[in-house]
């Protein structure tokens, strides 16, 4: 096939070269029979598509580019001079050859010497021309696309730092809780731990940086499974999301920090009982997740508290990673009393696998 393409480029010069021929004997007010045009086209057209591969295959093995532009410019005027005299001899022999009667290679090289001697030298030069041109094209393509995919690598190094920074964070909280529950009730300590070993099965087990929302409410469950056990009667909890939703693609472990920190400044910090309610809606375009306490108040500004804490702070610089601007988080105060962090990200659909599995573990 890439034969047939080259062969189809020197065949359009074969025909619009003997068209020139024809035209200009035309006006002369002499033409011969197309034929003859056809012939003497192909005979000299063909014969320097027999020699430009060498052409090629020299440009690529001296090819006239920085640093080495100046140091190979005359091996190629050198080769250029070469290519047309081998070109000249070559038409000349096929001429004869082809030509009717015969007529001797001798005439045939001062006819080709007269008429086709500048076409061969100019040709040569195009023919590295393009030569070039082809090469640095590809190089561009190659150093953008090298470019793209370090910058694409750089990008996942940098969600997997992020990532990688929650888990002992939370696995620092969490065995706190543990070491508390020991001395209180064995049994209950044993569970938390079987939940956690779960979870960090999980999460170990699972690298992808965007799971489905079915997915994110498992793992979530496993965690608020933890904090029940922890908190008993004062913590109670409502998840509200709809089936629209669970097979929205949301970063991996996006909701637990934001629970936890809930957790934290809410019942972890104030008497009494707390409610962590986590709901999920979607519109064509973005999908809304929100975590809310009703036992807590701001103290701070609400910038300021979203770069006070890891997994505020964390969360954030993922979603501007995995999101850029389409994805936002922020936190503001409810009436009476609470706080509710929005999360805002671009809503697509995911694979089946993982809501498969969230309804599997409800039922």
């Amino acid at each position: 096939m890439q034969f047939l393409r080259y062969m189809a480029v020197w065949t359009i010069l074969v025909v619009l070269f003997a068209l020139q021929w024809y035209e200009t004997d035309a006006v002369r007010g002499f033409t011969w029979n197309a034929v003859d045009y056809i012939r003497w086209s192909m005979v000299e057209w063909y014969s320097l598509a027999f020699l430009a591969p060498g052409v090629f295959w020299l440009t690529s093995r001296f090819p006239i580019e920085p640093p080495r532009r100046l140091r190979f410019l005359p091996i190629h005027a050198l080769a250029s001079i070469v290519f047309t005299c081998c070109a000249i001899i070559l038409g000349a022999v096929v001429a004869h050859l082809t030509e009717p009667g015969n007529p001797p290679v001798s005439q045939q090289l001062s006819q080709f010497v007269s008429k086709h001697a500048a076409t061969g030298m100019i040709t040569y030069w195009v023919l590295v021309t393009i030569r070039q041109a082809t090469h640095f094209y590809r190089e561009k393509n190659r150093r953008m696309l090298q470019a793209s995919q370090l910058r694409a690598q750089l990008a996942q190094s940098r969600l997997q730092v992020l990532k990688m920074q929650l888990h002992p964070h939370f696995l620092f909280n969490t065995l706190h809780a543990v070491s508390t529950l020991i001395r209180e009730d064995a049994v209950v300590a044993e569970d938390m731990l079987l939940r956690l070993s779960d979870l960090l099965r999980a999460y170990l087990d699972d690298d992808r940086q965007e799971v489905t929302l079915a997915r994110e409410l498992e793992l979530l469950d496993l965690y608020l499974g933890i904090q029940r056990i922890r908190f008993k009667d004062r913590l109670t909890t409502r998840i509200d999301a709809g089936a629209s939703t669970m097979r929205a693609a949301v970063p991996s472990l996006i909701l637990q920090p934001l629970v936890e920190n809930a957790i934290h400044h809410g019942i972890g910090r104030h008497a009494g009982s707390d409610c962590i309610e986590v709901s999920a809606h979607r519109d064509s375009d973005n999908l809304y997740l929100e975590v809310r306490n009703r036992n807590s108040s701001l103290d701070v500004a609400p910038e300021a508290a979203l770069v006070r804490g890891v997994g505020l702070s964390n969360s954030r610089l993922r979603l501007k990673e995995l999101y850029g601007d389409a994805g936002t988080l922020y936190i503001e105060s409810l009436v009476p009393i609470g706080v509710i962090c929005r999360v805002r990200i671009p809503f697509r659909t995911t694979g089946l696998n993982d809501a498969a599995a969230f309804a599997a573990a409800a039922a």
